[in-house]
């Protein structure tokens, strides 16, 4: 017979804190794969419209492209796509065993590199919405 123990609420909320670097990498990597995943499903469904024809194509993107929520959307699918391709970089490096002493700095260095491309394009996301 097992036994089991209880960690108590104070554990699983605490355990939060202990976390380094690649595990916080792993969960990025995993909730941006997701989003991902999730958009695919909302683009197909854009793209679906194209088969009623190209005026119902037409209205619904300029419908969409003219909504400044969307626009900000969009600099979120950016910064989740541009996340997931550096991070899948870094994976793809620590694999091949180049970097393996460096992978924290590698992942903030994704983080940063992240930030930078999309406050950059931010300007360009919202021209035609503002």
């Amino acid at each position: 017979m097992s036994q089991s123990y209880d960690r108590g609420l104070v554990e699983d909320f605490g355990r939060w804190r202990d976390f380094t670097a690649g595990m916080w990498a792993w969960i990025f990597h995993k909730f941006t794969g997701w989003v991902l995943i999730g958009y695919l499903f909302t683009h197909i469904a854009v793209l679906s419209t194209a088969t009623v024809g190209t005026a119902a194509y037409t209205n619904t993107i300029s419908g969409l492209e003219s909504l400044l929520v969307v626009r900000f959307l969009e600099v979120g699918l950016l910064a989740v796509a541009v996340f997931h391709i550096l991070n899948g970089l870094r994976l793809l490096f620590v694999d091949l065993g180049v970097g393996l002493e460096a992978q924290d700095k590698s992942f903030y260095a994704s983080l940063v590199l992240t930030g930078a491309i999309v406050v950059a394009s931010v300007p360009t996301f919202l021209a035609g919405a503002i």
